[in-house]
């Protein structure tokens, strides 16, 4: 049997996900993991190689981020933005959000320049800063911050919370590991941020266990 196409993945993990996608849509995403790809061999972005695991763990992963975010317009950052995940894969489903990447590698933030100006994505600004070292005017600055980097729970509500505006969200992804997690926080009671709602799902093509953790500051 013929190994499956990028975009025959594509169709199947949004078919997954229930995520209708416009023809423009599906070619972002492709001109997406193709740039990745050539960007990857040279600069090491991710340990992903194969259009399998790019598309499923980080383009799908992103996408489960979709079901947690409130509908409208929103000034959406993502925390430790890597080589775009979540934000950009959120920004191609959902273009009238306002965009900010935050990432402090320089490698990884030139790439996020390349790729939104080839895509033409616009509406998407690219910080190349640690988030707890964002200056003042970003405090209450967002509406939703995202994020697939390794912090824990609490080192997300303690970096993020000064950032969201009164009635915002926090959102991560977590694994099967998440009651660890959940144990610790319910000890160290932070004074700020709590959690609101755990969405559990299964990863399109791969069907790993994630949990979208929706926190309030």
């Amino acid at each position: 049997m013929n190994p499956l196409s990028a975009e025959d993945l594509l169709a199947r993990g949004l078919e997954d996900l229930d995520i209708a996608v416009s023809v423009s849509q599906t070619a972002a995403f492709l001109g997406y993991l193709q740039e990745l790809k050539k960007w990857n061999a040279a600069y090491n972005l991710t340990a992903l190689k194969n259009d399998e695991d790019i598309i499923s763990k980080h383009f799908l992963d992103s996408l489960l981020y979709l079901k947690a975010l409130p509908e409208g317009e929103l000034k959406l950052a993502d925390a430790g933005s890597g080589a775009g995940f979540p934000g950009i894969p959120i920004k191609i489903i959902r273009p009238e959000i306002e965009l900010s990447l935050i990432e402090p590698s320089r490698k990884k933030a030139s790439f996020l320049r390349h790729i939104v100006r080839k895509q033409g994505i616009q509406e998407v600004k690219i910080i190349q800063e640690r988030i707890e070292k964002l200056p003042i005017q970003y405090r209450a600055a967002f509406d939703v911050i995202v994020s697939r980097a390794t912090f824990s729970i609490l080192e997300f509500i303690n970096a993020a919370c000064p950032l969201i505006r009164e009635g915002g969200s926090l959102i991560l992804s977590k694994g099967p590991g998440i009651d660890k997690e959940l144990e610790a926080l319910e000890k160290q009671k932070p004074e700020h941020g709590r959690v609101s709602t755990i969405l559990p799902f299964r990863l399109p093509l791969q069907n790993a266990q994630r949990n979208i953790v929706i926190l309030k500051c």
